[in-house]
């Protein structure tokens, strides 16, 4: 059994994340760290875990822990690893967007991984450090890296994706209080988002000149997932963009090409990928959804933390969707 630590473990991701370690068979939790909530019981942030653990947040942290995850928010991954130590034994996943790009991919003599398994398994499985892709990114990338590593991706890219109100985090914000977002559908940071810098990076190591990428986000009326739909010029068939797909994710664990038309409700609350292909006259239609906070945040880090100790992939994530 490895030890593990949570860094800010009263969110949205720490919740997963201790939901999904107290079942993993391989991990055991060895600290909860929370500044706003030391000596109260996990239970009193995620009363979902009720009647499962007794674990209490602390304000203290073990150093020697075999891997530790930073749930923090964006920039304080950086202030917090600068203020603590961790011995040089301790595996580090980070879930924020501290060092996912290569010119910010070392802190403090440790250099950073980019964690998406489907591109950087082998990378991964050496790595002492990972940082998580972000929720629009993993769920982008993945619809948009089959056609990048075939050379296909010369013309504008044009992606709208819808995410559920658990992507703004869990502090109420004018638009993720329950009055506004119900009922409502908004577009937010268009063409500008900040995940754009990982999926480009990404996209750029498989294909060079890779074209245009325009990203439109909307925020949704529901509390998780994410559904992106993306669309650009492709020359060959649908049968040969399906084939092109299945090929790429062959190996893949969590990613798979559907034969159907795909919805949210088949990935929320798992950790997998659906991806779906239609091609319409020259373009190329492609659909992904993912749960924004465990294969967009939490889940992930678990599939990293799996590849980093040598565990299969899929230890402690088979979770299944609630589709009905």
């Amino acid at each position: 059994m490895i030890k593990a630590g949570i860094i800010g473990g009263s969110g949205y991701t720490g919740g997963e994340l201790i939901r999904i370690l107290l079942h993993h068979p391989e991990a055991k939790i060895d600290f909860v760290y929370s500044t706003t909530r030391a000596g109260k019981k996990v239970t009193t942030a995620h009363p979902d875990l009720l009647g499962q653990t007794d674990i209490a947040f602390t304000g203290t942290i073990n150093p020697d822990v075999d891997v530790v995850f930073l749930c923090l928010g964006h920039g304080n991954s950086t202030k917090f690893l600068n203020e603590n130590d961790f011995s040089e034994a301790t595996k580090i996943i980070d879930l924020s967007n501290d060092f996912r790009l290569k010119n910010d991919a070392v802190c403090n003599g440790r250099t950073f991984v980019y964690g998406l398994p489907e591109l950087k398994k082998s990378e991964i499985q050496k790595a002492d450090n990972i940082a998580n892709p972000g929720c629009f990114a993993t769920t982008i990338q993945l619809a948009l890296l089959p056609l990048a590593k075939a050379g296909k991706l010369d013309n504008p890219i044009h992606v709208n994706a819808i995410t559920g109100s658990t992507g703004a985090g869990v502090s109420p914000s004018a638009t993720s209080h329950f009055s506004w977002r119900n009922n409502n559908v908004s577009w937010y940071k268009p063409f500008t988002h900040q995940h754009l810098g990982e999926i480009g990076e990404s996209l750029g190591s498989l294909q060079q000149n890779v074209g245009e990428l325009f990203f439109l986000p909307n925020r949704g009326n529901f509390p998780r997932g994410i559904l992106a739909t993306a669309y650009t010029h492709f020359d060959g068939s649908e049968a040969e963009a399906i084939s092109l797909y299945r090929d790429f994710y062959n190996d893949a664990a969590f990613t798979h090409v559907a034969d159907e038309p795909i919805n949210l409700k088949q990935v929320v609350n798992t950790n997998q990928c659906h991806v779906h292909l239609h091609k319409h006259n020259d373009t190329l239609l492609i659909t992904s959804a993912t749960d924004n906070l465990l294969k967009g945040a939490s889940g992930q880090a678990v599939q990293n933390m799996n590849l980093m100790f040598g565990f299969a992939e899929s230890t402690g994530l088979r979770l299944k969707a609630g589709v009905f």
